[in-house]
């Protein structure tokens, strides 16, 4: 392969790692570095915005959500300000979060029946690992 041809096949592989979705009022980037960025949509200040190590970082901290959410069950994880309710905004509107909004004042999301019982069995387990 030539050197070109190396270039040009690095430049494809990054625009295919690097991928933005946007939604009503949220975005999801995964970044070239691998880390996943849960952004206010139109917003550019970083105080919009949430980096996560990864998208199963994001995955582990929706599981670990009990099956009805809002802000200040974000805040428990270290999320402060704002992104926690773009959090809770971002799960709803991701497909890869089976969740909807339940109340806008205050935003409160619930999972649906398939994730609440993955939620419920995974909080049983922290309760007998405790024992």
């Amino acid at each position: 392969m030539s050197r070109a041809d190396a270039v040009a096949l690095k430049e494809q592989l990054g625009d295919a790692v690097v991928a933005d979705r946007e939604f009503f009022r949220t975005a999801g980037r995964h970044r070239e570095d691998g880390s996943y960025e849960v952004r206010r949509r139109g917003a550019d200040s970083t105080g919009n915005a949430k980096v996560f190590r990864d998208f199963d970082a994001v995955e582990r901290l929706y599981e670990r959500l009990p099956t009805e959410f809002d802000a200040d069950d974000v805040s428990r994880t270290g999320i402060t300000g704002s992104r926690r309710h773009m959090l809770v905004r971002h799960f709803a509107e991701h497909p890869a979060f089976d969740c909807e909004i339940t109340t806008r004042s205050p935003l409160c999301a619930k999972k649906t029946e398939q994730d609440a019982r993955n939620a419920d069995d995974a909080q049983r387990e922290e309760v007998v690992a405790s024992d």
